[in-house]
Order: C-alpha cells, then structure tokens, then sequence
C-alpha cells in the first residue's frame, strides 16, 4: 500500500521540479540575453545567482502555498512560457495562450509586473551587497 502511495508523490516531486527548472532556465536565458546590452552589464552579477534569487523571489507572489502545489507547478509553466514568448513561432497565438493561461490580460500584466519587480530587487539586492565593504573578522 505505502509503494502506491510513493509512487504518485515521487511523480509529483519530479514534475514539480522539473515546472520550476525550466522557469529558472527561461530566466537565465533573458538574462543572458538582457547582458548583451550596455546597462546590465554594468551590474557584473553573475546570471546563475541573480537568476535563482529572481526564481525564489518572484515565487513568494505566485499563486499556491507552497513549492509543489498545482497552482504553483502551473505558475511556474506559465512563467516560463511568458519569458520564452519572443522565440515562440506565432507570438500573438502565444500572448492569447497565455492571457487564457492567467485567466486574464490583467492576471498576465500582473505577472509580468511581479517578474520585473522581483528582478529589481534581486539586482538592488546584488548591487548593495556589492557596495557593502567586507566585514573584519574580530
């Protein structure tokens, strides 16, 4: 019985993990791509850690409680679909999937708005602790 059991939540760890790699992947992606222009490479924030910090702090504003509910995997699809819509083949099919996806125009403004702002403050985050001097050790 506990094998049963197991089984769907081993199934479901996977997905789940596999939902939040890929967003964090779209993520390094714009990021590496946005590093191409004069004013982010300024910063010198190394793309893998801004990317994860964007990840954790954009998920805090994504529908679920909690890492592997439905609501969260499905966030995290459709996040990363959002990021990814500029390679898409036909990008107004693709923006019309995603309204539909959010469940509205403004559900998607308001997850692009909570993407932006997470990567803001993962940036002034980066960059105060960058201005910071290293603390002696006493």
């Amino acid at each position: 019985m506990k094998k049963i059991l197991l089984l769907p939540l081993v199934a479901l760890l996977l997905s789940g993990c596999a939902d939040k790699n890929n967003y964090e992947a779209a993520v390094l992606e714009e990021l590496q791509r946005d590093t191409k222009t004069p004013e982010t490479r300024d910063y010198k924030v190394p793309a893998e850690k801004m990317a994860g910090c964007i990840v954790e702090t954009s998920s805090k504003n994504m529908p679920g409680i909690f890492g592997l509910d439905p609501a969260r995997l499905m966030a995290y699809r459709n996040y990363a679909k959002m990021l990814t819509l500029a390679k898409s083949p036909d990008p107004k099919k693709t923006m019309e999937e995603l309204q539909t996806d959010f469940g509205s125009a403004k559900e998607l403004v308001a997850a692009r708005s909570n993407y932006t702002e997470s990567e803001l403050e993962c940036l002034s985050s980066f960059v105060m602790s960058a201005d910071e001097p290293p603390q002696a050790e006493k």
